[in-house]
């Protein structure tokens, strides 16, 4: 579960991603992605025109059905592990989960290897860039570190499966 603000830009840009690339590592029946928001500001809205632009600039298919919404207690119940883009997004789930799924949380840019292990409280170090206040640029370096990320995410649960 990939998880951001509203579920219109980076989390569902990351679904799509890491989607096309458990596919492409043969685990297409053996592992469902989905995204979700902490928040229902963006409820029902589509994925935002940009984060399509710039993902279907890259050779993505687009789902014909993304409908933003806020992270349901099924979705919680069913999900193994847990993607948060930003330390923000963390911590809105953490607050939302039950303690026993603490450990399921991981933020997104965390299973890159290149990039430092933030100390407890400074996980801000390595959010995910927002491009929702941005322009075509700020898309470019968000699907550039989403797809920089996923085939180690893609490794990490291939390894557990």
């Amino acid at each position: 579960m990939t998880v951001c603000t509203g579920n219109i830009c980076r989390s569902p840009m990351a679904e799509i991603i890491l989607r096309a690339q458990f596919e492409g590592a043969g685990l297409s029946g053996r592992v469902d992605v989905e995204s979700s928001g902490v928040s229902d500001e963006e409820e029902s809205h589509p994925i935002d025109p940009r984060a399509v632009r710039v993902l279907r600039q890259r050779g993505y298919a687009i789902p014909a059905h993304h409908y933003a919404h806020r992270i349901t207690r099924d979705e919680i119940e069913r999900t193994d592990l847990f993607l948060p883009m930003t330390a923000a997004h963390m911590r809105s789930l953490l607050r939302q989960i039950p303690g026993g799924k603490r450990s399921q949380v991981h933020l997104y840019r965390s299973f890159d290897p290149n990039l430092p292990t933030p100390p407890a409280g400074r996980e801000d170090k390595i959010d995910l860039v927002d491009p929702w206040y941005g322009g075509p640029k700020d898309f470019e370096i968000a699907i550039d570190q989403i797809e920089e990320v996923a085939p180690y995410i893609v490794d990490w649960v291939k390894s557990r499966l």
